[in-house]
């Protein structure tokens, strides 16, 4: 309900109660520190082997050492996990 109804409600006796509070919001960044070290240490070599192109590992690096929050699309952060994933495929029997 927006506020100008609430407060209507309010003044005709329709609501006992007026509440404004606004909730807070929680600010959650989606790049820690292990994720943008991860990226500034990752080698052409390795990035290859995880599928993720020179292009795509320059651009990521550039935002990385940025001190800026940045964004990953969903299917490198899948890429740079299974980097840190004890059972990957190389490992699995």
């Amino acid at each position: 309900m927006n506020e100008t109804h609430e407060l209507s409600r309010f003044l005709l006796g329709k609501s006992g109660s007026l509440d404004f509070a606004r909730p807070i919001p929680q600010l959650v960044r989606s790049d820690s520190r292990e994720l943008r070290d991860g990226v500034l240490e990752l080698s052409a070599r390795e990035a290859r082997k995880l599928g993720i192109s020179k292009s795509t590992l320059h651009n990521l690096r550039k935002r990385a050492a940025n001190s800026k929050p940045f964004r990953l699309d969903a299917n490198v952060v899948s890429k740079l996990l299974t980097r840190y994933d004890p059972m990957t495929d190389d490992q699995k029997e």
